[in-house]
């Protein structure tokens, strides 16, 4: 499902990676340990398209996005849920959501071509499914974020990042939450 091939990236003169290669098949669970400045948060910016490789190749899902920009690998279905509660502390819990599923509600606006205000049946689908998982997020869903505690943040950050139905999360999500 997501692969990486030789993959280095530099900091300016300093080389954060160094040949790194790495394959996540579909269904399984992988972790990235390591001390301070061992490239864990590098490996995932240069995976979701915020720092450019300067050698090497990334592909996910068969198609390569080592060069493509930020949004439209989120679009094909990578999420990542940033360290550090980071979410959008004025706006509501609600709006942190629809921020997640900003680039699916865009790209079904454009096929379908209007916006009555009532959420796509699979945004729907995906809320209850957080909800489901986060059930305070329901509770607190008028509530600025940033009033939230620090774990209900990260859950907040967490489900912002399941909004955009991220396949590398959940290669089944399409079919059990919209029954396609």
């Amino acid at each position: 499902m997501l692969k990486l091939e030789d993959i280095h990236a530099s900091y300016g003169r300093i080389e954060a990676l160094r040949g790194m290669t790495l394959e996540i098949g579909s269904g399984e669970i992988v972790c990235l340990i390591g001390s301070n400045g061992a490239g864990k948060s590098t490996t995932l910016m240069t995976i979701s398209g915020v720092l450019k490789p300067s050698g090497g190749r990334i592909s996910f899902a068969g198609k390569e996005v080592h060069a493509l920009p930020p949004h439209k690998i989120v679009a094909m279905g990578l999420s990542q849920v940033p360290e550090g509660r980071r979410i959008f502390p004025k706006l509501t819990v609600m709006e942190n959501l629809d921020m997640g599923a900003f680039l699916k509600v865009r790209s079904r606006e454009s096929e379908v071509g209007s916006r009555d205000g009532a959420l796509p049946r699979f945004q729907n689908n995906q809320l209850e499914y957080i909800f489901s998982l986060f059930p305070v997020l329901k509770e607190r869903r008028k509530q600025p974020g940033g009033t939230l505690s620090g774990g209900e943040q990260q859950m907040l950050a967490i489900g912002r990042a399941l909004m955009s139905r991220p396949k590398l999360y959940d290669p089944d999500i399409k079919k059990a939450y919209l029954g396609e």
